[in-house]
């Protein structure tokens, strides 16, 4: 991202950072009983004064992340192990994917209750290949039978747990996501179709995506109060 200055989760739009977007939708569920949130150490303070700023009240811990972003989902669950029932439902989300709605934690929860798991999605688009290390094509897969892995990706606590600490002893400290995890130890994983903007801001391309989309959703409700008002004055 390039931003040298503050972690990318603290970039602002309109003078709102990306996590607080993010945490809003969240705090906003009426099913999200608490929030935990794994940050950089230092910026931990930071993140407290935005939550007061920002009127964020779910977030019942902040916890120190780790040296991979496998290790640092490892430490908001031993605090919500610390927190909540073993059988609670867990939504793992990036701090730095804003663009979830309502409507797809809810379906997460569902899922989860129904199958015990849930694996946030949205189609491919594009066809995509498999490479070997020589960047030789070894499979392209088809793409009506392809999905974007995103997040949330959700799971009862005591499974994603159990799974996590079999990972650590098996000296596995970095797997890419929770649904990578889950798959290497032959959990069934089942999927909810999210839509395609529910990116992970990473680069500038995808910040400037966020911008757009968020302008023009904020262009559509002030088009639509427009519509409204002139209905109200005729």
């Amino acid at each position: 991202m390039q931003a040298n200055e503050k972690p990318k989760q603290f970039l602002e739009l309109h003078g709102k950072p990306i996590i607080i977007y993010t945490l809003e939708v969240f705090e906003k569920h009426p099913d999200i009983d608490g929030i935990v949130v794994s940050c950089v150490p230092e910026w931990i303070d930071y993140l407290k004064n935005l939550l007061i700023k920002f009127h964020i009240h779910k977030v019942t811990a902040i916890v120190a992340g780790g040296e991979t972003g496998q290790l640092s989902i490892y430490n908001g669950l031993v605090a919500a192990e610390n927190l909540y029932p073993k059988n609670s439902i867990v939504l793992i989300h990036d701090g730095v994917r804003p663009l979830i709605n309502q409507k797809i934690i809810s379906e997460n929860i569902d899922l989860v209750k129904k199958s015990g798991s849930a694996i946030t999605t949205s189609p491919t688009v594009e066809t995509f290949v498999v490479i070997d290390e020589s960047y030789k094509v070894v499979e392209i897969p088809t793409r009506a039978l392809s999905k974007l892995a995103k997040a949330p990706q959700s799971f009862f606590l005591s499974d994603i747990l159990q799974v996590h600490r079999k990972a650590q002893k098996d000296l596995i400290f970095n797997s890419i996501d929770s649904c990578t995890l889950m798959s290497n130890y032959d959990k069934t994983l089942t999927l909810v179709e999210g839509p395609a903007e529910n990116i992970k801001i990473t680069t500038p391309n995808d910040f400037y995506m966020f911008r757009a989309i968020m302008e023009a959703k904020e262009n559509a409700q002030f088009s639509g109060t427009t519509s409204l008002v002139e209905k109200v004055i005729q």
